[in-house]
């Protein structure tokens, strides 16, 4: 493993010297290939570079106590060698888990459909709540959204809204937001007080390239519609909207965004191929039992996920047990710790499957 990692460090440090080279600052394609690559290291060799000031700080260490020291020092140099083999030990697992083969869709843009399920039009205001949140994360992590369809209940919640969002790794940290999200509190339109239950669903799509899915024209129908806002009114008053159904497969998708149907149609057409690419990948996965025993989760819809208790400030991930008191933190975009448990627990499970399998 250590040769392996010295290889990484390596390839990083040659990296480092060519995009300090003039002539590759001034080819826009290397920059940006050597820089992506450059980038995906840096993780490993930070904790790499930590390990190995560790592992030669430990050898010091030892070797201090082999040389006359009076009683107290010697504890002290104890102290130090217990607390560095510790670390050692944390680093050592860290280094295996960045080891694994990295997910070869992490680096995509995603496609987020929300939706009110169960409960009516508290589901889609907690609906439009869900939607707050992620691009409200988003905008930490420096990435841009764009919606791409909404449909509005009576009451302003949105029954369904589905947006992109593009900027780096968006997907390896959005991936396990699939699924039934549960709220619990009084709706604002209960009189009585009473604490209701309601759901919504996320499902995240990996953005599909053209060349990763043929849609033929000859399987699509296309249908156009006046765009229409909450409450059903109409809001623009040309056929500007577009419904594009795949009929080998039923996806139906729409877009109204826009008051150009060209624009519409091309919004469009990236989730159909988001859609069709997530089938794809989810025949893939079924014929994999592997590939299936280390998600965090199924993705499926149906699968109950998270749950954000209003009353008591709570949010419980129930997929790895994690409960964090600071509601209003995470819905205003503060994913961080529940994203990186999430991520660390992949990891640990897609390690476990590789050491069953060895």
């Amino acid at each position: 493993m250590i040769d392996k990692l010295q290889s990484i460090e390596d390839r990083y440090n040659q990296l480092s010297e060519w995009l300090c080279d003039p002539a590759v600052a001034s080819d826009p394609a290397k920059l940006r290939q050597y820089g992506k690559e450059q980038s995906d290291l840096e993780e490993i060799v930070a904790v790499f570079r930590e390990y190995k000031d560790v592992f030669n700080g430990l050898a010091d260490a030892k070797a201090m106590l082999e040389e006359k020291l009076d009683d107290e020092m010697r504890d002290l140099v104890k102290m130090e060698i217990s607390e560095l083999s510790e670390r050692e030990e944390v680093l050592k697992e860290k280094l295996t888990i960045l080891l694994l083969p990295k997910d070869p869709l992490d680096d995509k843009n995603v496609i987020v459909e929300l939706r009110g399920a169960a409960g009516g039009d508290e589901a889609a205001l907690f609906a439009t709540d869900l939607f707050k949140m992620y691009t409200a994360y988003a905008e930490r992590q420096g990435w841009k959204t764009e919606v791409i369809d909404v449909s509005y209940t009576e009451l302003g919640g949105y029954r369904e809204m589905v947006f992109s969002i593009n900027g780096k790794g968006a997907y390896s940290k959005l991936k396990w937001e699939s699924g039934a999200h549960r709220v619990q509190r009084v709706p604002a339109t209960e009189s009585g007080g009473r604490i209701h239950t309601s759901t919504a669903t996320v499902a995240v799509l990996p953005e599909a390239e053209d060349v990763e899915v043929e849609i033929h024209e000859k399987d699509l129908r296309i249908d156009t519609f006046c765009s229409s806002g909450p409450g059903g009114q109409s809001v623009n008053t040309t056929q500007s909207a577009v419904r594009i159904t795949h009929i080998p497969t039923g996806t139906v998708v729409s877009c109204q965004d826009e008051k150009s149907q060209i624009k519409n149609k091309d919004k469009a057409m990236k989730v159909l191929r988001a859609r069709l690419f997530e089938l794809e990948l989810q025949r893939q996965q079924a014929e994999s039992a592997a590939a299936r025993k280390s998600q965090v989760g199924t993705g499926d819809r149906s699968e109950r996920i998270r749950t954000y208790n209003y009353p008591q400030s709570r949010v419980t991930d129930h997929r790895i047990g994690l409960t964090l008191h600071k509601l209003d933190y995470v819905l205003a975009g503060d994913l961080d710790e529940i994203i990186n448990t999430l991520h660390m627990h992949e990891r640990t499970e897609a390690l476990k499957a590789q050491n069953e399998e060895a």
